[in-house]
């Protein structure tokens, strides 16, 4: 039995269209823990403070999603927040015992925007693709030594209706039972060697 961690950085959930309806969509799929993040940290999230809790979060799951809205082309502030704390723990100062381990994990992103597919390209409306806009976090995997996934990403998110919000909620557990299958023989480490080397 292996486990999958959806950390869900929305800036207000309770105002959010797309990504509730996409995270309880998971939420239903077996060993997939899905973590609303605002909730736990509504006044942000501190290396000190926080970084030894979310590391060995990190370190009970098998597979990671960062589900998010793409804000201003970028990813919301707690989820930047969330890498400043949390992952340079893990890879800079408790390397050793956090981050070696932590290696080897895949990675998704999960992410909604507000405009057509089409506008994310060259000389489109937005001038860059949606994978130059994940770039950064692509670099940070990378850099992490967690293998990359294929982006889930759902366009026109606010503007869906119910019943497209549903199809793509459907859509994206689908995806990710696809993902967790094919990624269960990515894996580096087995739970049972993670937790003994720790």
């Amino acid at each position: 039995m292996t486990k999958t961690l959806i950390l869900l950085f929305h800036p207000d959930p309770a105002h959010s269209k797309a990504n509730v309806v996409l995270a309880a969509a998971a939420a239903k799929l077996p060993d997939v823990e899905v973590v609303n993040m605002q909730a736990i940290y509504p006044d942000g999230i501190d290396l000190s403070k926080d970084g030894e809790r979310e590391a060995l979060r990190l370190l009970e799951c098998d597979r990671i999603v960062l589900q998010f809205p793409i804000q201003w082309y970028s990813t919301p502030s707690l989820l930047k927040a969330w890498q400043d704390a949390v992952l340079t723990r893990m890879f800079y100062i408790t390397y050793e015992t956090e981050g070696r381990i932590f290696e080897g994990t895949p990675l998704m992103v999960a992410a909604t925007a507000g405009n057509v597919p089409d506008a994310y390209r060259s000389g489109g409306r937005n001038m860059f693709t949606m994978n130059a806009l994940l770039a950064p976090l692509q670099a940070t995997a990378h850099r992490c030594g967690l293998p990359w996934t294929e982006p889930f990403v759902l366009y026109r998110a606010d503007k869906l209706s119910a019943e497209a919000l549903d199809a793509a909620a459907v859509e994206y557990a689908a995806a990710l039972k696809r993902w967790i299958a094919g990624s269960t023989a990515l894996c580096v480490q087995e739970p049972e060697l993670r937790r003994a080397a720790q």
